[in-house]
Protein backbone atom coordinates (compact mmCIF):
# COMPACT_ATOMS: atom_id res chain seq x y z
CA UNK A 1 0.00 0.00 0.00
CA UNK A 2 1.39 3.60 -0.97
CA UNK A 3 2.08 6.23 1.49
CA UNK A 4 -0.44 8.40 0.59
CA UNK A 5 -3.01 5.77 2.42
CA UNK A 6 -0.88 6.49 5.45
CA UNK A 7 -3.16 9.15 7.94
CA UNK A 8 -1.74 10.41 11.23
CA UNK A 9 -5.40 9.61 13.34
CA UNK A 10 -6.44 9.95 16.90
CA UNK A 11 -7.24 6.82 18.26
CA UNK A 12 -10.85 7.69 17.96
CA UNK A 13 -10.90 8.80 14.02
CA UNK A 14 -8.84 5.24 14.15
CA UNK A 15 -11.72 3.45 15.65
CA UNK A 16 -14.56 5.47 12.94
CA UNK A 17 -12.20 4.54 9.74
CA UNK A 18 -12.29 0.92 11.35
CA UNK A 19 -15.47 0.63 11.67
CA UNK A 20 -16.14 2.17 8.43
CA UNK A 21 -14.02 -0.19 6.27
CA UNK A 22 -15.58 -3.22 7.79
CA UNK A 23 -18.85 -2.72 6.49
CA UNK A 24 -21.07 -0.72 9.11
CA UNK A 25 -24.22 0.20 8.16
CA UNK A 26 -25.82 1.57 11.32
CA UNK A 27 -24.26 3.76 14.21
CA UNK A 28 -26.36 4.84 17.69
CA UNK A 29 -24.94 6.70 19.86
CA UNK A 30 -25.10 9.16 23.12
CA UNK A 31 -21.64 11.59 23.36
CA UNK A 32 -19.53 10.91 26.26
CA UNK A 33 -15.96 12.33 26.55
CA UNK A 34 -13.83 10.33 25.47
CA UNK A 35 -15.93 8.66 23.42
CA UNK A 36 -17.95 11.42 21.70
CA UNK A 37 -15.49 11.75 18.31
CA UNK A 38 -15.93 7.75 16.94
CA UNK A 39 -19.67 8.93 16.54
CA UNK A 40 -18.60 12.25 14.86
CA UNK A 41 -16.33 11.03 12.43
CA UNK A 42 -18.49 8.27 11.20
CA UNK A 43 -21.25 10.86 10.49
CA UNK A 44 -18.65 12.48 8.02
CA UNK A 45 -19.47 9.20 5.71
CA UNK A 46 -22.71 9.69 3.86
CA UNK A 47 -22.99 5.85 2.77
CA UNK A 48 -23.31 5.07 6.93
CA UNK A 49 -26.72 6.36 9.14
CA UNK A 50 -25.44 7.54 12.19
CA UNK A 51 -27.81 9.14 14.87
CA UNK A 52 -27.25 10.58 18.26
CA UNK A 53 -29.87 8.66 20.19
CA UNK A 54 -31.36 10.20 23.28
CA UNK A 55 -29.23 7.81 25.69
CA UNK A 56 -26.79 4.35 25.48
CA UNK A 57 -29.60 2.69 26.31
CA UNK A 58 -31.08 3.64 23.26
CA UNK A 59 -29.03 3.62 21.27
CA UNK A 60 -27.86 -0.24 21.94
CA UNK A 61 -31.15 -1.15 21.48
CA UNK A 62 -31.13 0.48 17.98
CA UNK A 63 -28.02 -1.29 17.02
CA UNK A 64 -29.44 -4.78 17.94
CA UNK A 65 -32.70 -3.98 15.92
CA UNK A 66 -29.89 -3.07 12.69
CA UNK A 67 -28.13 -6.34 14.05
CA UNK A 68 -31.19 -8.02 13.73
CA UNK A 69 -32.30 -7.06 10.28
CA UNK A 70 -29.03 -8.46 9.50
CA UNK A 71 -27.09 -5.17 9.01
CA UNK A 72 -23.54 -4.68 11.03
CA UNK A 73 -24.35 -1.89 13.85
CA UNK A 74 -22.66 0.16 16.24
CA UNK A 75 -23.39 2.10 19.41
CA UNK A 76 -20.63 3.95 20.94
CA UNK A 77 -20.49 5.73 24.57
CA UNK A 78 -18.00 6.61 27.90
CA UNK A 79 -17.67 4.26 31.05
CA UNK A 80 -20.86 5.82 32.50
CA UNK A 81 -22.77 5.80 29.57
CA UNK A 82 -21.99 1.52 29.51
CA UNK A 83 -24.32 1.24 33.03
CA UNK A 84 -26.88 2.72 31.49
CA UNK A 85 -26.95 0.70 28.34
CA UNK A 86 -26.10 -2.59 30.58
CA UNK A 87 -29.79 -4.24 30.55
CA UNK A 88 -29.67 -4.68 26.87
CA UNK A 89 -26.34 -5.93 26.66
CA UNK A 90 -26.40 -8.90 29.16
CA UNK A 91 -29.46 -10.20 27.47
CA UNK A 92 -27.76 -9.42 23.90
CA UNK A 93 -25.25 -12.11 25.28
CA UNK A 94 -27.63 -14.67 25.14
CA UNK A 95 -29.79 -13.57 22.01
CA UNK A 96 -26.56 -13.21 19.81
CA UNK A 97 -26.47 -11.48 16.58
CA UNK A 98 -27.22 -11.27 12.93
CA UNK A 99 -24.94 -8.83 11.36
CA UNK A 100 -22.47 -7.73 13.55
CA UNK A 101 -22.69 -5.71 16.37
CA UNK A 102 -20.05 -3.91 18.21
CA UNK A 103 -20.47 -1.72 21.35
CA UNK A 104 -17.41 1.04 21.73
CA UNK A 105 -16.66 1.92 25.54
CA UNK A 106 -14.56 4.26 26.48
CA UNK A 107 -13.09 4.16 30.08
CA UNK A 108 -11.56 7.73 32.21
CA UNK A 109 -8.63 6.88 34.55
CA UNK A 110 -7.71 9.34 36.69
CA UNK A 111 -11.41 11.12 36.04
CA UNK A 112 -10.48 13.65 33.36
CA UNK A 113 -14.48 14.19 32.51
CA UNK A 114 -16.23 12.06 34.79
CA UNK A 115 -18.12 11.52 37.78
CA UNK A 116 -16.04 7.75 38.88
CA UNK A 117 -13.36 5.62 37.62
CA UNK A 118 -15.32 2.15 36.67
CA UNK A 119 -12.93 -0.50 34.62
CA UNK A 120 -15.54 -1.51 32.06
CA UNK A 121 -13.60 -4.49 31.59
CA UNK A 122 -15.91 -5.91 34.44
CA UNK A 123 -19.31 -5.98 32.27
CA UNK A 124 -17.02 -7.76 29.71
CA UNK A 125 -16.51 -10.55 32.39
CA UNK A 126 -19.88 -10.49 33.93
CA UNK A 127 -21.47 -10.36 30.55
CA UNK A 128 -19.61 -13.17 29.02
CA UNK A 129 -19.16 -11.08 25.90
CA UNK A 130 -15.67 -10.63 24.15
CA UNK A 131 -13.92 -7.69 24.48
CA UNK A 132 -11.09 -5.88 22.16
CA UNK A 133 -8.87 -3.10 23.78
CA UNK A 134 -6.01 -1.46 20.81
CA UNK A 135 -2.69 -0.08 22.48
CA UNK A 136 -2.71 2.41 18.84
CA UNK A 137 -4.37 4.06 16.74
CA UNK A 138 -3.39 1.62 14.34
CA UNK A 139 -4.26 -1.42 16.42
CA UNK A 140 -7.63 0.53 16.93
CA UNK A 141 -8.53 0.69 13.07
CA UNK A 142 -7.37 -2.94 12.25
CA UNK A 143 -9.25 -4.00 15.86
CA UNK A 144 -12.25 -2.38 14.87
CA UNK A 145 -12.38 -3.27 11.32
CA UNK A 146 -12.03 -7.05 12.22
CA UNK A 147 -14.82 -6.58 15.13
CA UNK A 148 -17.81 -7.40 12.75
CA UNK A 149 -16.23 -10.71 11.67
CA UNK A 150 -15.80 -11.95 15.20
CA UNK A 151 -18.93 -10.89 16.23
CA UNK A 152 -20.62 -12.80 13.63
CA UNK A 153 -18.50 -15.93 13.73
CA UNK A 154 -19.04 -16.16 17.30
CA UNK A 155 -22.87 -14.89 17.37
CA UNK A 156 -21.96 -12.37 19.98
CA UNK A 157 -21.95 -8.51 20.16
CA UNK A 158 -18.17 -7.70 20.54
CA UNK A 159 -17.45 -4.43 23.10
CA UNK A 160 -14.92 -2.36 22.00
CA UNK A 161 -12.57 -0.55 24.70
CA UNK A 162 -10.85 2.62 24.76
CA UNK A 163 -9.22 4.89 27.43
CA UNK A 164 -8.64 8.71 27.36
CA UNK A 165 -5.23 8.05 25.96
CA UNK A 166 -6.14 5.92 23.83
CA UNK A 167 -8.94 8.07 21.98
CA UNK A 168 -7.09 11.11 21.90
CA UNK A 169 -3.59 9.71 21.15
CA UNK A 170 -2.31 10.04 17.72
CA UNK A 171 -0.19 7.76 15.64
CA UNK A 172 0.24 7.00 11.88
CA UNK A 173 -2.82 4.15 10.47
CA UNK A 174 -2.39 2.87 7.24
CA UNK A 175 -6.19 2.92 5.68
CA UNK A 176 -7.58 0.79 3.11
CA UNK A 177 -10.82 0.69 0.91
CA UNK A 178 -14.88 -0.23 2.39
CA UNK A 179 -15.91 -4.32 2.56
CA UNK A 180 -18.42 -4.44 0.58
CA UNK A 181 -20.76 -5.74 2.85
CA UNK A 182 -24.23 -6.71 1.71
CA UNK A 183 -26.05 -7.86 4.83
CA UNK A 184 -27.94 -10.95 5.31
CA UNK A 185 -31.70 -11.56 4.59
CA UNK A 186 -34.19 -11.39 7.85
CA UNK A 187 -35.26 -14.57 9.01
CA UNK A 188 -37.57 -15.13 12.09
CA UNK A 189 -36.15 -16.54 14.92
CA UNK A 190 -38.02 -16.60 17.86
CA UNK A 191 -35.99 -19.18 19.89
CA UNK A 192 -32.83 -17.28 19.51
CA UNK A 193 -34.20 -13.82 19.96
CA UNK A 194 -37.37 -13.98 22.37
CA UNK A 195 -36.13 -14.07 25.44
CA UNK A 196 -38.90 -15.90 27.55
CA UNK A 197 -37.77 -17.49 30.00
CA UNK A 198 -38.43 -20.66 28.07
CA UNK A 199 -35.97 -19.49 25.57
CA UNK A 200 -33.40 -17.74 27.50
CA UNK A 201 -33.07 -21.17 29.66
CA UNK A 202 -32.16 -22.53 26.47
CA UNK A 203 -29.82 -20.01 25.60
CA UNK A 204 -27.47 -19.91 28.64
CA UNK A 205 -25.51 -23.20 27.47
CA UNK A 206 -24.36 -21.60 24.27
CA UNK A 207 -23.12 -18.61 25.77
CA UNK A 208 -20.80 -20.64 28.18
CA UNK A 209 -19.71 -23.26 25.16
CA UNK A 210 -19.24 -19.70 23.25
CA UNK A 211 -16.85 -18.25 26.17
CA UNK A 212 -14.93 -22.03 25.51
CA UNK A 213 -14.42 -21.21 22.26
CA UNK A 214 -13.22 -17.66 22.29
CA UNK A 215 -10.68 -18.52 24.93
CA UNK A 216 -9.18 -21.41 22.58
CA UNK A 217 -8.90 -18.38 20.02
CA UNK A 218 -7.23 -16.14 22.34
CA UNK A 219 -4.79 -18.98 22.83
CA UNK A 220 -3.71 -17.87 18.95
CA UNK A 221 -4.83 -15.11 17.69
CA UNK A 222 -3.83 -11.98 16.10
CA UNK A 223 -5.27 -10.03 19.00
CA UNK A 224 -2.56 -11.33 21.56
CA UNK A 225 1.27 -11.50 20.83
CA UNK A 226 4.30 -12.39 22.51
CA UNK A 227 7.23 -10.46 22.53
CA UNK A 228 10.27 -11.94 23.66
CA UNK A 229 13.72 -10.36 24.38
CA UNK A 230 16.90 -11.59 24.94
CA UNK A 231 17.04 -11.10 28.59
CA UNK A 232 14.41 -12.79 30.44
CA UNK A 233 14.07 -11.85 33.85
CA UNK A 234 11.67 -9.75 33.77
CA UNK A 235 8.18 -10.93 32.25
CA UNK A 236 5.07 -8.04 31.72
CA UNK A 237 1.73 -9.05 30.76
CA UNK A 238 0.03 -5.88 29.54
CA UNK A 239 -2.27 -4.21 27.66
CA UNK A 240 -3.73 -1.05 25.86
CA UNK A 241 -1.96 2.14 26.82
CA UNK A 242 0.14 0.40 29.13
CA UNK A 243 1.89 -1.62 26.76
CA UNK A 244 3.24 1.96 25.04
CA UNK A 245 4.25 3.03 28.46
CA UNK A 246 6.62 -0.29 28.95
CA UNK A 247 7.80 0.09 25.50
CA UNK A 248 8.98 3.64 26.19
CA UNK A 249 10.46 2.71 29.13
CA UNK A 250 12.36 -0.53 28.26
CA UNK A 251 12.37 -0.58 24.43
CA UNK A 252 13.24 -4.20 23.34
CA UNK A 253 14.90 -5.21 26.43
CA UNK A 254 12.03 -6.84 28.16
CA UNK A 255 9.80 -9.59 27.38
CA UNK A 256 5.93 -9.09 26.46
CA UNK A 257 2.66 -10.68 26.35
CA UNK A 258 0.32 -8.27 25.11
CA UNK A 259 -3.09 -8.52 25.47
CA UNK A 260 -5.78 -7.17 22.49
CA UNK A 261 -8.30 -9.24 23.24
CA UNK A 262 -9.07 -8.88 26.90
CA UNK A 263 -11.85 -11.23 27.26
CA UNK A 264 -11.88 -14.13 27.63
CA UNK A 265 -8.08 -13.88 27.98
CA UNK A 266 -5.91 -17.06 27.12
CA UNK A 267 -5.03 -19.86 30.06
CA UNK A 268 -2.18 -21.96 28.28
CA UNK A 269 -1.08 -18.91 26.44
CA UNK A 270 -0.31 -16.87 29.82
CA UNK A 271 1.21 -20.30 31.21
CA UNK A 272 3.75 -20.71 28.44
CA UNK A 273 5.07 -17.01 28.88
CA UNK A 274 5.07 -16.87 32.55
CA UNK A 275 7.36 -20.54 31.98
CA UNK A 276 9.83 -18.47 29.91
CA UNK A 277 10.55 -15.74 32.42
CA UNK A 278 11.69 -15.16 35.83
CA UNK A 279 9.93 -12.77 36.93
CA UNK A 280 6.29 -12.15 35.81
CA UNK A 281 4.64 -9.14 36.33
CA UNK A 282 1.16 -7.44 35.50
CA UNK A 283 0.75 -3.78 34.37
CA UNK A 284 -2.93 -2.83 33.87
CA UNK A 285 -4.70 0.30 35.12
CA UNK A 286 -7.21 0.79 37.33
CA UNK A 287 -8.42 -3.15 38.76
CA UNK A 288 -6.43 -6.09 38.57
CA UNK A 289 -8.52 -8.01 35.96
CA UNK A 290 -5.73 -9.71 34.23
CA UNK A 291 -4.04 -10.50 37.70
CA UNK A 292 -6.85 -12.16 39.12
CA UNK A 293 -7.38 -13.89 35.67
CA UNK A 294 -3.73 -15.58 36.29
CA UNK A 295 -3.73 -16.54 40.20
CA UNK A 296 -7.26 -17.96 39.32
CA UNK A 297 -5.36 -20.51 36.67
CA UNK A 298 -2.30 -20.84 39.05
CA UNK A 299 0.36 -18.68 37.38
CA UNK A 300 2.18 -16.23 40.19
CA UNK A 301 2.71 -12.74 39.34
CA UNK A 302 2.90 -9.47 40.88
CA UNK A 303 0.33 -6.50 40.28
CA UNK A 304 -1.52 -4.19 42.44
CA UNK A 305 1.25 -4.78 44.98
CA UNK A 306 3.61 -2.71 43.30
CA UNK A 307 0.58 -0.80 40.68
CA UNK A 308 -2.11 1.84 42.30
CA UNK A 309 -5.55 0.78 41.62
CA UNK A 310 -6.37 4.47 40.93
CA UNK A 311 -6.02 7.06 38.12
CA UNK A 312 -3.49 6.61 35.34
CA UNK A 313 -0.32 4.90 35.14
CA UNK A 314 2.43 6.74 32.66
CA UNK A 315 6.85 6.13 31.73
CA UNK A 316 7.54 8.20 35.59
CA UNK A 317 4.97 4.98 36.79
CA UNK A 318 6.47 2.12 35.62
CA UNK A 319 10.05 3.14 35.61
CA UNK A 320 9.41 4.51 39.76
CA UNK A 321 7.76 0.96 40.70
CA UNK A 322 9.71 -1.33 37.68
CA UNK A 323 13.04 0.30 37.66
CA UNK A 324 13.84 1.97 41.17
CA UNK A 325 14.53 5.13 39.13
CA UNK A 326 12.89 8.90 39.58
CA UNK A 327 12.21 10.60 35.99
CA UNK A 328 14.49 13.13 34.92
CA UNK A 329 11.84 16.24 34.96
CA UNK A 330 11.86 20.11 34.35
CA UNK A 331 10.71 22.12 36.93
CA UNK A 332 9.64 25.47 37.07
CA UNK A 333 10.94 29.03 39.37
CA UNK A 334 7.58 29.96 40.06
CA UNK A 335 4.77 27.58 40.94
CA UNK A 336 2.43 27.50 38.08
CA UNK A 337 -1.38 28.83 39.37
CA UNK A 338 -4.20 26.26 39.65
CA UNK A 339 -6.86 26.94 36.69
CA UNK A 340 -9.80 25.12 37.66
CA UNK A 341 -12.42 24.62 35.51
CA UNK A 342 -15.59 27.57 35.13
CA UNK A 343 -18.48 28.97 33.68
CA UNK A 344 -17.77 30.54 30.58
CA UNK A 345 -18.56 34.63 30.36
CA UNK A 346 -22.05 35.18 29.39
CA UNK A 347 -22.77 31.55 30.15
CA UNK A 348 -27.00 31.52 30.28
CA UNK A 349 -26.81 29.04 33.72
CA UNK A 350 -25.44 31.99 35.81
CA UNK A 351 -27.81 34.34 36.84
CA UNK A 352 -29.46 31.10 37.30
CA UNK A 353 -27.19 29.82 39.68
CA UNK A 354 -26.82 33.59 41.37
CA UNK A 355 -30.94 33.73 41.89
CA UNK A 356 -30.75 30.04 43.43
CA UNK A 357 -27.69 30.89 45.77
CA UNK A 358 -29.12 34.81 46.75
CA UNK A 359 -32.40 32.56 48.31
CA UNK A 360 -30.20 30.40 49.85
CA UNK A 361 -32.09 27.38 47.89
CA UNK A 362 -30.78 23.74 48.14
CA UNK A 363 -30.13 22.43 44.98
CA UNK A 364 -29.95 18.62 43.33
CA UNK A 365 -27.22 18.87 40.17
CA UNK A 366 -26.91 16.89 37.11
CA UNK A 367 -23.98 15.67 35.00
CA UNK A 368 -23.07 18.64 32.37
CA UNK A 369 -20.99 21.53 32.18
CA UNK A 370 -23.76 23.06 34.53
CA UNK A 371 -21.87 21.22 37.29
CA UNK A 372 -19.57 24.04 37.66
CA UNK A 373 -21.96 25.88 39.43
CA UNK A 374 -21.13 23.92 42.84
CA UNK A 375 -17.75 25.99 42.14
CA UNK A 376 -17.18 28.65 44.20
CA UNK A 377 -17.96 31.58 44.41
CA UNK A 378 -21.89 30.48 43.61
CA UNK A 379 -21.39 26.90 45.34
CA UNK A 380 -24.69 26.94 44.01
CA UNK A 381 -24.91 22.61 43.69
CA UNK A 382 -25.49 20.32 47.04
CA UNK A 383 -25.32 16.76 45.07
CA UNK A 384 -24.37 15.14 41.88
CA UNK A 385 -24.95 11.82 41.13
CA UNK A 386 -25.32 10.10 37.64
CA UNK A 387 -27.54 11.62 34.82
CA UNK A 388 -31.57 12.24 35.43
CA UNK A 389 -30.86 11.59 38.88
CA UNK A 390 -31.14 15.25 40.08
CA UNK A 391 -34.83 15.09 39.19
CA UNK A 392 -35.53 11.15 41.00
CA UNK A 393 -33.53 13.12 43.85
CA UNK A 394 -35.45 15.92 44.45
CA UNK A 395 -38.71 13.79 44.34
CA UNK A 396 -37.29 11.99 47.19
CA UNK A 397 -35.53 14.29 48.94
CA UNK A 398 -39.10 16.16 49.18
CA UNK A 399 -40.81 12.71 50.35
CA UNK A 400 -38.15 12.82 53.11
CA UNK A 401 -38.13 16.21 54.49
CA UNK A 402 -40.15 19.75 54.83
CA UNK A 403 -37.88 21.37 53.14
CA UNK A 404 -40.04 21.63 49.58
CA UNK A 405 -40.25 25.81 49.53
CA UNK A 406 -36.64 25.94 49.38
CA UNK A 407 -35.08 22.65 47.45
CA UNK A 408 -35.37 22.31 43.17
CA UNK A 409 -33.08 20.48 40.99
CA UNK A 410 -31.48 21.57 37.59
CA UNK A 411 -30.86 19.41 34.37
CA UNK A 412 -29.52 20.61 31.00
CA UNK A 413 -32.17 20.17 28.16
CA UNK A 414 -30.20 17.09 26.57
CA UNK A 415 -29.64 15.58 29.64
CA UNK A 416 -33.12 15.73 30.86
CA UNK A 417 -33.94 13.76 27.75
CA UNK A 418 -31.56 11.43 27.75
CA UNK A 419 -32.57 10.32 31.82
CA UNK A 420 -34.70 13.21 33.38
CA UNK A 421 -37.86 13.19 32.07
CA UNK A 422 -38.19 9.69 33.53
CA UNK A 423 -38.06 11.19 37.10
CA UNK A 424 -40.69 14.12 35.97
CA UNK A 425 -42.95 11.67 35.42
CA UNK A 426 -42.81 9.92 38.76
CA UNK A 427 -42.80 13.13 40.17
CA UNK A 428 -46.33 14.15 38.59
CA UNK A 429 -47.15 10.12 39.05
CA UNK A 430 -46.59 10.52 42.45
CA UNK A 431 -47.16 14.01 43.74
CA UNK A 432 -44.61 15.27 45.41
CA UNK A 433 -44.37 19.32 45.50
CA UNK A 434 -41.31 20.00 43.21
CA UNK A 435 -40.03 22.45 41.16
CA UNK A 436 -37.69 21.65 38.59
CA UNK A 437 -35.46 24.06 36.50
CA UNK A 438 -34.69 22.94 33.00
CA UNK A 439 -31.52 24.63 31.81
CA UNK A 440 -31.91 24.92 28.44
CA UNK A 441 -29.05 26.12 26.43
CA UNK A 442 -30.24 24.78 23.44
CA UNK A 443 -27.05 21.87 22.66
CA UNK A 444 -25.21 19.65 24.19
CA UNK A 445 -22.56 21.71 26.08
CA UNK A 446 -20.40 19.62 27.66
CA UNK A 447 -19.23 16.80 25.44
CA UNK A 448 -18.65 19.56 22.31
CA UNK A 449 -22.08 20.90 21.38
CA UNK A 450 -23.74 17.92 19.68
CA UNK A 451 -27.77 17.95 18.91
CA UNK A 452 -30.28 16.24 21.00
CA UNK A 453 -33.88 15.67 20.54
CA UNK A 454 -34.79 19.55 21.67
CA UNK A 455 -32.63 21.22 19.19
CA UNK A 456 -34.19 20.35 16.05
CA UNK A 457 -31.29 19.26 14.17
CA UNK A 458 -29.62 15.40 13.55
CA UNK A 459 -26.10 14.67 13.76
CA UNK A 460 -25.84 15.89 10.03
CA UNK A 461 -27.02 19.12 11.23
CA UNK A 462 -29.78 18.31 9.04
CA UNK A 463 -33.65 19.71 10.33
CA UNK A 464 -34.98 17.04 12.46
CA UNK A 465 -38.13 16.48 14.77
CA UNK A 466 -37.72 18.37 17.70
CA UNK A 467 -39.10 18.08 21.15
CA UNK A 468 -41.38 20.95 22.92
CA UNK A 469 -40.35 21.11 26.31
CA UNK A 470 -43.21 22.89 27.47
CA UNK A 471 -45.40 20.50 25.94
CA UNK A 472 -43.70 17.22 26.59
CA UNK A 473 -43.69 18.36 30.73
CA UNK A 474 -48.03 19.41 30.47
CA UNK A 475 -48.79 15.74 28.83
CA UNK A 476 -47.27 13.68 31.71
CA UNK A 477 -49.04 15.88 33.73
CA UNK A 478 -47.38 19.04 35.29
CA UNK A 479 -49.58 21.85 35.24
CA UNK A 480 -47.11 25.13 35.82
CA UNK A 481 -44.20 25.37 33.22
CA UNK A 482 -42.66 28.52 32.78
CA UNK A 483 -39.98 30.08 30.61
CA UNK A 484 -37.77 32.40 32.04
CA UNK A 485 -34.81 34.10 30.58
CA UNK A 486 -31.91 33.60 32.63
CA UNK A 487 -30.03 36.62 31.63
CA UNK A 488 -33.19 38.66 33.24
CA UNK A 489 -32.19 38.17 37.18
CA UNK A 490 -35.61 39.77 38.38
CA UNK A 491 -37.88 37.95 36.22
CA UNK A 492 -35.63 34.70 37.42
CA UNK A 493 -36.01 35.85 41.02
CA UNK A 494 -39.83 36.40 41.15
CA UNK A 495 -40.06 33.06 38.99
CA UNK A 496 -38.09 30.59 40.99
CA UNK A 497 -39.92 32.21 44.78
CA UNK A 498 -43.60 31.58 42.96
CA UNK A 499 -42.61 28.10 41.90
CA UNK A 500 -41.62 27.24 45.53
CA UNK A 501 -44.31 28.72 46.97
CA UNK A 502 -46.75 26.90 44.92
CA UNK A 503 -48.50 23.55 46.14
CA UNK A 504 -48.30 21.51 43.34
CA UNK A 505 -45.73 20.23 40.80
CA UNK A 506 -43.67 22.48 38.40
CA UNK A 507 -41.12 23.25 35.60
CA UNK A 508 -39.33 26.09 35.07
CA UNK A 509 -37.30 26.12 31.66
CA UNK A 510 -34.40 28.78 31.60
CA UNK A 511 -33.75 29.34 28.37
CA UNK A 512 -30.80 31.17 26.30
CA UNK A 513 -28.59 29.02 23.64
CA UNK A 514 -25.02 28.27 24.60
CA UNK A 515 -22.48 31.40 24.24
CA UNK A 516 -20.21 29.60 22.45
CA UNK A 517 -22.29 28.39 18.93
CA UNK A 518 -21.15 29.76 16.28
CA UNK A 519 -24.97 31.60 15.44
CA UNK A 520 -24.99 33.39 18.90
CA UNK A 521 -24.34 37.19 18.37
CA UNK A 522 -22.72 39.00 21.25
CA UNK A 523 -23.22 42.67 22.35
CA UNK A 524 -20.25 44.51 22.96
CA UNK A 525 -18.48 44.35 25.89
CA UNK A 526 -19.40 46.61 28.93
CA UNK A 527 -17.30 48.96 30.72
CA UNK A 528 -16.66 49.67 34.50
CA UNK A 529 -17.35 53.63 35.03
CA UNK A 530 -13.84 53.95 37.45
CA UNK A 531 -15.78 57.46 39.18
CA UNK A 532 -19.05 55.52 40.01
CA UNK A 533 -17.34 52.42 41.29
CA UNK A 534 -16.83 51.95 45.05
CA UNK A 535 -14.73 48.28 45.00
CA UNK A 536 -18.23 46.46 46.84
CA UNK A 537 -16.88 43.29 45.15
CA UNK A 538 -20.79 42.75 44.45
CA UNK A 539 -20.34 41.83 40.70
CA UNK A 540 -17.73 39.13 41.99
CA UNK A 541 -20.28 37.35 42.87
CA UNK A 542 -21.54 35.71 39.55
CA UNK A 543 -17.54 34.34 39.24
CA UNK A 544 -17.57 35.56 35.70
CA UNK A 545 -14.16 35.29 34.48
CA UNK A 546 -14.60 38.73 32.50
CA UNK A 547 -14.74 40.61 35.88
CA UNK A 548 -11.58 41.26 37.77
CA UNK A 549 -10.35 43.75 40.27
CA UNK A 550 -7.50 46.39 39.86
CA UNK A 551 -6.55 48.97 41.93
CA UNK A 552 -9.76 48.37 43.90
CA UNK A 553 -11.90 49.17 41.08
CA UNK A 554 -13.30 46.27 38.93
CA UNK A 555 -12.26 45.47 35.19
CA UNK A 556 -13.82 44.18 32.49
CA UNK A 557 -11.94 41.85 30.35
CA UNK A 558 -13.12 42.89 26.67
CA UNK A 559 -11.96 40.00 25.20
CA UNK A 560 -13.95 37.65 27.05
CA UNK A 561 -16.86 39.75 27.85
CA UNK A 562 -19.96 39.10 25.63
CA UNK A 563 -22.49 41.74 27.10
CA UNK A 564 -24.62 39.83 28.55
CA UNK A 565 -25.40 42.50 30.99
CA UNK A 566 -25.82 40.34 34.20
CA UNK A 567 -23.41 41.16 36.18
CA UNK A 568 -24.42 45.39 35.47
CA UNK A 569 -27.84 44.47 37.39
CA UNK A 570 -26.04 43.39 40.58
CA UNK A 571 -24.00 46.98 41.09
CA UNK A 572 -25.68 48.70 43.39
CA UNK A 573 -23.81 51.98 41.63
CA UNK A 574 -24.79 51.73 37.97
CA UNK A 575 -20.92 51.22 37.65
CA UNK A 576 -20.91 48.49 35.06
CA UNK A 577 -21.93 50.28 31.51
CA UNK A 578 -22.64 49.48 27.78
CA UNK A 579 -20.30 52.79 26.99
CA UNK A 580 -18.80 55.28 29.11
CA UNK A 581 -21.32 58.33 29.67
CA UNK A 582 -20.36 61.42 28.67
Amino acid sequence: MSTKNKKLMIGNEAVSRGLYEGGVNVVSSYPGTPSTEITEFISKYDDVYSEWAPNEKVAMEVAFGASLAGKRSCCCMKHVGLNVAADPLFTLSYTGVTGGLVVCVADDPAMHSSQNEQDSRHYAVASKIPMLEPADSEEAYLFAKSAFKLSEEYDTPVLFRMCTRMAHSQSIVEIGQREDFKGYEYEKKPWKYIMTPGNAVKRHPFVEERTERLTQLAENCGYNRVEIADNTKLGIITAGTCYQYIKEVFGDSVSILKIGMINPLPVKLIKEFSEKVDRLVVVEELDPIIETHCNNIGVKVEGKSLFSKIGEFSQQTIREVLLNESADTVKTETEIPVRPPVMCSGCPHRGMYYTLAKNKITVLGDIGCYTLGSAPPLNALDSTLCMGASVSGLHGFNKASNNENKTVCVIGDSTFMHSGVTGLINIAYNMSNSTVIVLDNSITGMTGHQQNPTTGYNIKGDPAGKIDLEALCHSIGINRVRVVDPYNLEECDKVVKEELSADEPSVIISRRPCVLLKYVKHEKPLIVNGEKCRGCKMCLKLGCPSISFKGKKAVVDATQCVGCNVCSQLCPFGAIEREVQE
